[in-house]
């Protein structure tokens, strides 16, 4: 039988993956139908779905409803999922392989990603800014910070510190902030989203925004133990700390994570979560 969060994990994937194709729907056109093939493929099952989820499960916890909650879930893996695209890049990372199969480069060619990163990501602010049942400030806000964790003071400069850091070492400093911007912004904004579509207090935002800070932090952390002797050039927590001292900051970070969240979290679904990141295999 699955555990509460193995089912709530898979509920959210489901729930965003079909509402995600339906607004992605509107993209399709006969006169490019490459753009939207790349579109949909790129957003398609494969992923675990971790900061729709979080939009959704801060938003239950807070006393919202899904249909507050969900467009903004869709806004954020679209947004994630440009990301990806854009990664996978000669440019970038050069991967060919993304979750098991071609990544979207290699497949649809490297323009036609280039363009499917970009529509994922206008097509994101166009999801938030037009989120039926909240009203006009709440889409705004959304709006505000989706711009502000996805763009230069956020995951897109965090981007650019990694590939600095694949031509030299940076320091310990500077790796903390590439990760709070990289991995930890898009979380933290997956969370205040879920704050903002349940109408949450200044009380339960502080708490959302501690949650995410450890959280994304931990979650590189664990992905650079995962990732332990396959980036022997790249700075890495484990340029600077020894694999059980990163065992034990992530242990740190995640209860930190936990605690943040304890008197709001009353079915224990995101304290499951942080277990759940400290023992994910990817």
């Amino acid at each position: 039988m699955k555990s509460s969060l193995s089912s709530r994990l898979s509920e959210v994937a489901e729930l965003t993956g079909k509402a995600l194709k339906e607004y992605l729907s509107r993209y399709r056109d006969e006169d490019f139908p490459v753009l939207w093939e790349a579109m949909d493929y790129a957003t398609a099952e494969g992923g675990k779905r971790i900061r729709p989820f979080l939009v959704l499960e801060f938003c239950r916890m807070f006393g919202g409803n899904d249909a507050a909650a969900l467009p903004f879930a869709c806004a954020v893996e679209a947004v994630h999922s440009y990301s990806l695209v854009h990664d996978d890049l000669p440019c970038m990372d050069n991967d060919l392989i993304r979750r098991g199969k071609p990544s979207c480069h290699a497949k649809f060619g490297e323009a036609a990603a280039l363009l499917c990163g970009d529509a994922l990501l206008t097509a994101a602010f166009e999801i938030v800014a037009s989120a039926p049942g909240l009203h006009a400030e709440a889409r705004l806000e959304g709006v505000r910070i989706l711009a502000e964790c996805s763009g230069a003071a956020g995951m897109v400069g965090g981007q650019q510190i990694d590939l600095i850091g694949e031509k030299e070492k940076l320091s310990y400093e500077r790796l903390l902030k590439m990760n709070m911007l990289k991995t930890g912004a898009l979380i933290r904004a997956s969370c205040l989203l879920g704050c903002v579509a349940a109408g949450a207090g200044e009380k339960e935002r502080a708490a959302a925004g501690l949650f995410a800070d450890r959280l994304g932090l931990a979650f590189q952390l664990t992905d650079d133990l995962l990732d332990y002797g396959t980036e022997d050039d790249k700075t890495t927590y484990l340029t600077y700390l020894s694999l059980d001292e990163a065992r034990k900051m992530a242990k740190s970070l995640l209860d930190e994570a936990a605690a943040a969240v304890a008197d709001f979290d009353k079915d224990g679904i995101l304290r499951e979560f942080c277990g759940y990141i400290a023992n994910r295999d990817k």
